[in-house]
């Protein structure tokens, strides 16, 4: 078995961050999951585990960003043993010259690992894993699985704004409370549009954890 670095879990308490920098989301893999449950303003999914490519940046929310995605782009273009490339189309796998090109998936995560230091992932496509996926050659990027989990989710349209965000947060505190489910950890902002998608067409959502029972 091929060894990988690994960089330790998160601590609890971390907010996580999904961005999606390429092509139409109806073009990239996301995590596969099923919905266990779907209420009127929110639902329950069990996720599949998959395999991610991540970092961490030390500075402010706003600013880590560019830095992370820096690495990990550097990862899936190429820089790592074999110089395999993952292309930001996807699923569809092509081989240039140059190496093995597999197809992008989303989302991009950020969370915070410990006061001012965030974790920054790449998922990494379902058919791979890590025994297959090629080793970085940057230092500061590992490979990890994510087990499976079960979440509730609240789905939005909108701006990217705190006071959206807030909104419905609010709502699926209430759903949670309401429907007795108990929240495991920090909620989670999905975002699955580029930036330059105008806003009235961006699809949102925020994820927690919650008990599988």
């Amino acid at each position: 078995m091929r060894t990988h670095r690994r960089l330790p879990s998160p601590v609890p308490g971390v907010v996580l961050l999904f961005l999606l920098t390429g092509a139409p989301a109806m073009a990239i893999e996301t995590p596969k999951y099923e919905v266990v449950k779907a209420f009127g303003d929110f639902e329950v999914r069990r996720y599949a585990p998959y395999v991610v490519a991540e970092t961490r940046v030390e500075g402010a929310q706003k600013d880590v960003g560019n830095e992370a995605f820096s690495r990990l782009a550097g990862y899936i273009f190429g820089n790592n043993r074999g110089a395999r490339k993952i292309a930001m189309t996807a699923p569809v796998a092509q081989a240039p010259a140059e190496g093995q090109k597999i197809a992008m998936t989303a989302p991009v995560t950020q969370a915070r690992a410990a006061g001012d230091t965030w974790l920054v992932q790449f998922m990494m496509p379902a058919e791979l894993s890590l025994d297959t996926l090629p080793e970085p050659k940057d230092p500061r990027v590992y490979l990890r699985l994510l087990p499976a989990r079960t979440v509730a989710v609240v789905r939005y349209s909108g701006t990217w704004s705190k006071a959206n965000y807030d909104e419905h947060l609010a709502i699926l505190k209430a759903g949670l409370e309401r429907e007795g489910l108990v929240a495991k950890g920090e909620p989670v902002w999905a975002r699955y549009n580029p930036p330059f998608t105008p806003w009235f067409l961006r699809t949102n959502e925020i994820l927690v954890e919650v008990d599988a029972g």
